[in-house]
């Protein structure tokens, strides 16, 4: 089985340590996630597990043979070959492999039959032929045609020269040939920063059968939640592995941080009184002793210290401003770059306070209907009328082009705030990650993901009702998300937006604006979900299965069809008091009925939470357990004695497959938990 493994690892930047003794273990069939706040040293360690950068000290073992690919945050780009042919120098390696099969087959051809060298280049050849044929070279035009395509790449890209395409879709590039490489270790950083919805459910699904080991760092709750079933924390230099996917781990980490918090505050009111005792007798003489006393106590002192990533941020912005009951109608919205029409028709009336997602492949026309709604974009045809007291504001993916000169940021935020937000203007920077020496920074030093952040940040200050967001998510961390997410649901105006972040998506939205291409050169039709993301997907999930056919009314239309066709009946869950007190009276539950309903759900809603407990406590024990024989395995005088090796080997695969076994029960039993929590 190949695995990297570290013990005892430290790695220091002048007087900051970003590792301290840290421990790791990544075999075949590893499904692990990274975790840690911007700036804790996740890319670095990434590094440092692909032999990419040396550690101070420490081991670092990987065993003979074991391939590892990395695939760093940003700063690849491709030029020189075809998007093709960039993508076949993934089988480099196994290029090379053939040359040397060449090489070792006309050593053969001259050598004689009895050479005593024959046997032995026999058996490498053969090694080399096996090695080749696994790979899949053979089937390499296959294999770049579905991965590119996957990542959303077209057949009529593959002969466009790599240098042709845009940063993000560099990025792909450089995906597309890490997976390609089929590792025995994959290292993805950050990689779904650049993918859209489909492309990172591809990924998803492409890891999911994967047969080796990974280790990612990503910013998607999702995508994290669906890929891994074990966590590391960097935290301080330290790295702790949580079992279970992402949910889990913040489940169990927020108790810890709770603690670490209370414990703070507790120190931190103990520190005070010591010092507030020192300051009042330091100059009595017959208090000397007892001031020294508390001195050194406070010297002495372990410091619990609380990163700024860690410290709870609440932020508010102004209040929207009053409207009336319709935020904005389309009509018959059409728009044509040159030939090529990309909306046509397109009928929408907004009520306020709604919070719509548009969703669509790349080019259906999202961040064009995005333009036109906002105003920024006057070359269409039909009509967008706002409503009565409407005030718009609008983010756009190229917000960070408009910003420039060279004020600090905290000056620049300032003069744009309203004055009673002034005093709350670098909570707000930190909660946008601008931390610490940042928010002197002047902006036209920024990095283009700062200014984006930076003009959010901006627009969000002002007051206003309808907000119009093209990916508002990009360059934020989780904690960031959170923060924003929980402004924005608790916004009370009406929010339009498009976003690859499907857990910000489900949680956000409140309907659901499909656009789909309908074909080469044809327009994009649109249909409208009375529901959120997740239940846009569930509606497309099973009109895909073919359940849906005979009800595809009841709760989209299609802004292409007829009038008589546009009957967007609410389903039963949905409908308004007066339909249902129209309805048969047989079919109507007794409020008896519900009550009864509801009791057995919580009770079954308890049993499973209890269950659920219990199991996440048995997969601490064995963590521990995990950590410990790893631990062990890595001592020399255990890993240099093959006897004692192979009876700790044997003790941690067992515990491992016990911790698996623990793994999947614990994802059956959360699955069922969520199941009776959906009817609540």
């Amino acid at each position: 089985m190949a695995f990297v493994q570290f013990t005892r690892v430290s790695l220091a930047f002048g007087d900051r340590d970003i590792l301290k003794e840290v421990g790791l273990n990544l075999a075949s069939g590893s499904r692990a996630g990274l975790a840690g706040a911007n700036g804790s040293g996740k890319s670095t360690l990434m590094k440092v597990i692909a032999g990419k950068l040396a550690p101070d000290s420490g081991e670092r073992a990987v065993q003979k043979g074991c391939r590892i690919s990395y695939l760093p945050q940003s700063g690849i780009v491709h030029r020189g070959r075809t998007l093709r042919e960039e993508a076949e120098t993934a089988y480099d390696e196994i290029t090379a492999m053939l040359e040397e099969m060449e090489a070792i087959g006309r050593t053969l051809e001259a050598s004689k039959a009895d050479d005593s060298r024959t046997a032995a280049l026999l058996a490498d050849y053969h090694r080399l032929q096996e090695a080749v044929e696994l790979s899949g070279y053979y089937n390499r035009d296959q294999s770049i045609a579905a991965v590119l395509t996957g990542l959303g790449f077209s057949a009529d890209d593959l002969d466009r020269g790599a240098g042709e395409f845009s940063g993000g879709w560099q990025m792909r590039i450089a995906l597309a040939k890490v997976l390609l490489e089929a590792p025995d270790i994959l290292l993805l950083d950050e990689p779904t920063n650049y993918l859209d919805i489909e492309a990172r459910s591809w990924l998803e699904q492409w890891l999911r059968s994967f047969t080796g080991g990974y280790l990612l760092v990503s910013h998607d709750r999702y995508f994290l939640d669906v890929s891994v079933n074990e966590v590391y924390e960097l935290f301080q230099g330290q790295l702790k592995r949580y079992a279970g996917n992402y949910t889990a781990y913040e489940q169990v980490r927020q108790t810890e941080l709770d603690s670490l918090l209370k414990r703070y505050a507790a120190q931190q009111e103990e520190i005070a009184k010591a010092e507030d005792l020192i300051r009042r007798f330091r100059y009595k003489a017959t208090k000397a002793a007892m001031v020294q006393e508390r001195i050194k106590k406070l010297e002495k002192m372990e410091r619990i210290e609380i990163p700024e990533s860690l410290k709870r941020i609440s932020i508010t912005f102004p209040k929207p401003p009053h409207s009336g009951r319709i935020a904005l109608t389309m009509e018959s919205i059409g728009k044509c770059y040159g030939e090529r029409p990309i909306l046509s028709g397109l009928d929408l009336c907004l009520e306020s306070g709604e919070k719509l997602v548009v969703v669509g492949r790349n080019g259906a026309g999202k961040t064009t209907l995005l333009r036109i709604l906002a105003g920024a974009d006057r070359d269409f045809t039909g009509a967008v009328t706002y409503g009565a007291g409407i005030r718009p504001g609008y983010f756009s993916q190229d917000a960070a082009e408009t910003m420039t000169g060279s004020r600090q940021v905290v000056e620049y935020l300032e003069a744009e705030a309203p004055t009673e937000l002034i005093p709350r203007v670098r909570d707000m920077l930190g909660a946008f990650l601008f931390r610490g020496d940042d928010v002197y920074k002047p902006i036209s030093v920024l990095s283009g993901g700062e200014k984006s952040r930076l003009a959010l940040l901006r627009m969000l200050l002002k007051p206003m009702n309808l907000l119009v967001l093209d990916e508002p998510t990009n360059h934020l961390d989780l904690q960031s998300k959170d923060i924003l997410l929980s402004t924005l649901t608790q916004y009370t105006g009406t929010i339009i937006f498009v976003s690859h972040d499907r857990a910000f998506m489900e949680a956000l939205s409140t309907k659901t604006l499909e656009l789909s291409a309908r074909g080469p050169g044809q327009t994009t039709a649109a249909r409208l979900f009375y529901g959120d993301y997740g239940y846009y997907l569930d509606r497309v999930e099973r009109e895909a299965a073919g359940e849906t056919a005979a009800g595809n009314s009841n709760t989209t239309h299609d802004s292409n069809t007829t009038d008589k066709e546009k009957i967007p009946v609410e389903e039963a869950a949905e409908t308004s008091a007066a339909v249902r007190s129209s309805l048969p009276k047989t079919i109507l539950i007794k409020a008896s009925e519900l009550r009864e309903i509801s009791k057995q759900r919580q009770t079954l809603i308890r049993r499973l939470e209890r269950e659920e407990t219990e199991i996440l406590k048995a997969l601490e024990t064995l963590e521990v357990e995990k950590a410990a024989l790893e631990t062990e395995l890595g001592k020399p005088e255990v890993y240099g004695n093959g006897e004692k090796a192979r009876a700790v080997k044997a003790r941690l695969d067992k515990t491992a497959a016990e911790l698996e076994g623990k793994g999947r029960e614990w994802e059956t039993k959360a699955a069922e938990l969520e199941k009776a929590k959906g009817g609540e």
